[in-house]
């Protein structure tokens, strides 16, 4: 039986990497550019499954939409769900998979990138030359090598970042729920705790999921701790740090530079194109202005291998649920190692 899925927020990537990975015979896709909301729900009407990114909001009431077109299976594109009420669809017995690791190497190597350009001053320099302006008079940057850097996050892709800092011959500082005896054990790396970890490190680089215990982690309290001129990089989730907070110092200059992939308010802008029109948000428009603040759209995961590993997974995640094999890549509202050990691999 070929089952129809209908993908939200797709673009042209999505709709290229997903149709050379699909089998025709199992699978008919439908794709909407737009956002899953209350306006565009109709379009899930004879889909057997839904597949959603990072600022598609499933809120109560999407839950119940959801559940009204009989759909029991949301398919997340990405790893982080926190755009799910996951309390709603665990009750209407919505099931929700993700892809908890297409590229690391993608996230963590746009991080270095963040950070190597705000250092150097290569945008700057970029938009020089341009105009045929080969002065270097304020590009001046410093050596990474010898420099103490916080990574808040030891995951995959916190991981691969304290790998490539330590190639850089940097001191590094860990801050994790878990401590890793074979990380500890290098004499180039410390777990610490998040007080020491702010007051020593010259640059700072998140890699941790956002949680109720991570929202607005970076605040004035915990840049008051820090380093005048810290470096901090951002391609986890915005909503990691306060931006009021930020903006305010930059504006004292407490921050030498920010590197952000993400934003706390992004969803209203990344993605599209306001070329065009203008910037209603004063926090955003206030980053953009700074040149010390280097914004990508969320792109830190857009490497071809990525996108092959996203669509991969996703159809992985859709034959085990229509097979009824357990499914690896859930989440639900009460997951947990005995959850997924009473379930066999399906929350419910």
């Amino acid at each position: 039986m070929k089952r129809k899925i209908v993908f939200f927020d797709a673009k042209p990537y999505d709709i290229e990497s997903f149709e050379s990975h699909l089998d025709p015979e199992l699978y008919s896709l439908s794709f909407v550019s737009d956002r899953l909301s209350e306006n565009t729900a109709s379009m899930m009407y004879g889909a057997d499954a839904i597949s959603l990114f990072v600022n598609d909001k499933v809120t109560e009431e999407i839950a119940k939409l959801i559940d009204s077109y009989n759909i029991t299976l949301i398919a997340l594109r990405c790893a982080g769900y926190n755009n799910i009420d996951l309390k709603a669809v665990y009750d209407r017995h919505i099931h929700v998979v993700r892809v908890p690791a297409y590229s690391p190497y993608a996230v963590a190597e746009h991080a270095t990138a963040l950070l190597m350009a705000l250092n150097r001053k290569t945008h700057k320099a970029y938009n020089r030359t341009r105009e045929s302006n080969f002065n270097i008079s304020g590009l001046t940057g410093f050596d990474l090598h010898g420099k103490t850097v916080g990574v808040i996050g030891a995951g995959k892709i916190g991981r691969i970042m304290v790998s490539i800092m330590k190639g850089f011959g940097t001191e590094i500082l860990i801050h994790d729920r878990y401590e890793d005896p074979v990380l500890a054990a290098d004499p180039q790396i410390s777990f610490t705790d998040l007080e020491t970890l702010y007051k020593r490190s010259d640059i700072i680089t998140l890699h941790c999921p956002l949680t109720e215990g991570t929202y607005h982690l970076i605040d004035e309290k915990a840049l008051n701790l820090m380093k005048d001129k810290v470096i901090l990089i951002n391609t986890s989730r915005g909503q990691l740090i306060k931006t009021s907070a930020l903006v305010e110092g930059l504006k004292t200059e407490k921050i030498g530079g920010a590197g952000l992939d993400v934003y706390e308010e992004e969803s209203q802008y990344f993605f599209h194109d306001y070329s065009l029109s203008h910037i209603d948000d004063d926090n955003l428009a206030r980053l953009l202005s700074f040149n010390n603040v280097l914004i990508t759209s969320h792109q830190a995961f857009l490497t071809k291998e990525a996108l092959t590993n996203i669509a991969m997974t996703t159809f992985e995640n859709l034959k085990a649920f229509f097979g009824g094999a357990p499914l690896a890549n859930e989440v639900c509202y009460r997951c947990d190692k005995e959850c997924v050990k009473e379930t066999k691999g399906r929350c419910f």
